[in-house]
């Protein structure tokens, strides 16, 4: 079991109820190869540490931007606490380190991965909501995603990723990206797709969704990570 009070000072925290920690990194895979494992998963302190983040960077938002309107604040909210983002920042913290996984999941390093890593994250402000209230919650996202704002802005990532990929891509090298289905998974109703963006005949990255849309945005997303664009 991994030393979870040693990550927790890591990260600045102090718990009076170490075993909320533990469960924010809990997934729930864990549980059905562990049966005789006594804590619970994360998704109900992921559900209010959500709403936690949600309240906590709309505010942020909203008192850093007083001219901006409803529509750019939320766009540049969503660019904050999406799964991408958040996964970068989990993984940063060296979550990946102390997630509680089934065998199965923690060898998946892709899009699976990425979202475990964004439920962890918000599943800890849920602990940290319900061991030290608002405040301490606040102060843990204050201190490691408000800062990214910066970014957002400058990249622009919070624009729609296809259409922001297509712009700089036609700016740099002069070509419309295209989009190929590489592969279509699972039963009709929890179908994964697989498609890769490029540029001419370079593949640039791929991406994964439960709809072509949302692969070919997943695709975008990473295509921009990868070129620095």
């Amino acid at each position: 079991m991994p030393d979870f009070n040693s990550f927790a000072q890591k990260l600045g925290l102090s718990f009076k109820k170490p075993n909320l920690f533990i469960e924010a990194l809990t997934h729930r895979s864990y549980l059905n190869e562990h049966r005789e494992y006594a804590g619970n998963h994360n998704e109900r302190l992921e559900f209010l540490g959500d709403a936690v983040l949600e309240l906590a960077a709309t505010n942020f938002l909203f008192k850093k931007f007083p001219a901006s309107p409803e529509g750019e604040l939320t766009s540049y909210r969503a660019a904050l606490v999406n799964t991408v983002s958040l996964a970068a920042l989990g993984q940063a913290l060296g979550m990946s380190d102390y997630l509680l996984l089934s065998r199965g999941e923690a060898k998946d390093v892709g899009r699976a991965r990425e979202a475990i890593l964004a439920d962890a994250f918000e599943a800890v402000i849920g602990a940290i909501y319900l061991d030290a209230g608002y405040e301490s919650a606040e102060a843990f996202i204050a201190k490691n995603l408000y800062g990214k704002i910066d970014e957002v802005i400058a990249k622009r990532s919070y624009q729609d990723a296809k259409s922001r990929f297509q712009e700089i891509a036609q700016e740099k090298r002069g070509i419309t990206p295209r989009y190929e289905t590489l592969s279509e998974e699972g039963p009709d109703h929890a179908k994964l797709f697989t498609v890769a963006v490029c540029i001419g005949s370079e593949e640039i990255a791929r991406g994964s969704g439960q709809s072509k849309q949302e692969a070919e945005q997943s695709a975008a997303e990473r295509a921009l990570m990868k070129t620095n664009w």
